[in-house]
């Protein structure tokens, strides 16, 4: 009785069409693109504005009933996926483009605008939005601003917290609040920059402010050909060594060049290169061409086999295609992949990328590697076939000691994908107790109810009574990197 109460109460805030309660239309809730677990929400609710979303957490509230933001559904680290009920939040209804400040390169967008339309409403004005997922075709802006979410092109422009200047976000009891807005910056503490990858741990974000960007007047993209990944992960070092700062440098070793060979946006690549770099420059027209060469010769120092130069826009496209697809292209390969999201610094890529083939052997699954190199961002994907009895815990086990060697490496254990619940216990391998403490009282600070997306981003136990009711090792030392 007391969840048919609370589906009349949603079904009167936001209509009985946009709140889905059978099993048969909850079922594509059940996980995001971290598909190891799955679990039916209590509900989904759709609504279409701010008020709509503040009346909706207040009634949840009221019921102390859990809940779940949730955008494009894309997030690869389990964000999104209900851990026993929860209310799903879908912002997909509220996909508006609310305003365009071309004048001062701003533009106000709801939570459920996919990211690369964006780029194409304002592109007309000579502007765009630099973060650039390789999911952007799906993606949505909220969900990158729950994900703090990258792309190809961070390495020179930066991530998602480096484009967004303000927020509307809504706490758990249905409150509205804004944080920054349309200037610079404000006084007071960067509550912006705290939202901004908090995962939906906080509220529900409903308005976006971020920056627009004009595009480059010329661009110009090379495509290296290697025998080996250690000559190419040599390249991407001795590039950025020489004071190169490229729009992006990416990577891909034999078994992901596999599969992209295999899906929808084939180049030719020779059968028996051990790796391909995608090196772009973008900017002024003028030295565009010297940085170009300059790139090109690094890449011959470090034996290249081959090294082209995009002719064409649409070779250019093409070459950006067939790298943008290669997660999907893994299902070519393997029934299954696990994608992990761990950053090491530069110098490091070919000692963890041996690390990882050692991985890949003592578990006995293939690994094939996709990663934003200039940034040290890896994407390992893991391969398996789920219907293999006891395979889906050795993919867990495997993607763990990747994450280790990251860490290990002086790295971490996400550049853009998050936390979630994938990898909320990892997290002890880089901050301390008293860090992971100091975060879950700031996030109590939001929530004090432990309503919003419980279970994400930190350890158990997460909440600060219960760390409180605990005897905290290294608490008294005081040192962390929280904040």
């Amino acid at each position: 009785m007391a969840h048919e109460d609370v589906i009349r109460e949603l079904q009167a805030i936001v209509g009985p069409r946009w709140v889905l309660h059978r099993p048969e239309d909850l079922l594509a809730y059940e996980c995001d693109g971290y598909t190891l677990e799955r679990r039916p929400p209590l509900a989904v609710v759709q609504p279409d504005s701010t008020e709509e979303v503040s009346r909706v957490l207040r009634a949840l509230h009221r019921r102390r009933i859990p809940f779940i933001p949730r955008g494009a559904g894309t997030g690869l680290s389990g964000g999104a996926i209900p851990q026993g009920g929860e209310v799903v939040i879908s912002l997909t209804r509220m996909n508006r483009l609310l305003e365009v400040d071309v004048e001062n390169q701003r533009a106000v967008v709801q939570p459920g605008h996919v990211n690369l339309h964006l780029t194409q409403k304002v592109q007309g004005h000579g502007y765009y939005y630099a973060p650039d997922p390789s999911s952007q075709y799906a993606c949505t802006l909220g969900g990158n601003v729950a994900e703090n979410a990258g792309g190809p092109h961070c390495l020179k422009y930066g991530v998602t917290m480096n484009h967004v200047l303000g927020l509307t976000l809504v706490l758990p009891d249905g409150e509205v609040v804004r944080l920054g807005g349309k200037a610079w910056d404000y006084p007071g503490y960067d509550l912006v920059g705290l939202v901004v990858g908090s995962e939906g741990t906080m509220g529900v974000v409903t308005e976006i402010v971020v920056r627009l960007l004009r595009r480059p007047q010329a661009v110009k993209t090379c495509l290296a050909l290697f025998d080996t990944v250690e000559d190419a992960s040599r390249t991407v070092s001795g590039i950025t060594a020489r004071g190169i700062i490229p729009a992006a440098l990416e990577l891909m070793d034999r078994l992901a060049i596999d599969a992209v060979e295999k899906g929808n946006f084939p180049v030719g690549y020779p059968p028996d290169i051990q790796a391909v770099l995608i090196a772009e420059v973008d900017g002024l027209a003028a030295g565009l061409d010297d940085q170009m060469e300059r790139i090109v010769a690094v890449c011959r120092e470090n034996n290249v086999r081959e090294v082209r130069v995009a002719r064409t826009d649409a070779e250019r496209a093409l070459w950006w295609n067939n790298r943008k697809t290669a997660f999907g292209a893994m299902g070519k390969l393997a029934p299954d992949y696990y994608v992990q999201d761990g950053v090491i610094p530069r110098s490091k890529l070919t000692e963890v990328l041996r690390r990882i083939d050692e991985i890949s052997r003592e578990y006995g699954l293939p690994v094939a590697n996709v990663f934003h190199a200039g940034d040290g961002n890896l994407h390992p994907l893991v391969l398996y076939d789920r219907r293999q009895p006891g395979v889906v815990e050795k993919v867990v086990k495997a993607g763990s000691a990747i994450l280790k060697a990251c860490v290990d490496a002086g790295g971490t254990i996400s550049g853009e994908h998050g936390i979630g619940i994938e990898k909320r216990e990892d997290m002890r391998l880089v901050f301390t107790q008293a860090d992971l403490d100091a975060q879950s009282c700031v996030r109590e600070v939001f929530d004090p109810d432990g309503l919003a997306n419980p279970g994400k981003l930190l350890p158990s136990p997460a909440r600060c009574v219960d760390i409180r009711a605990l005897p905290v090792a290294g608490a008294a030392g005081g040192a962390g990197r929280a904040g």
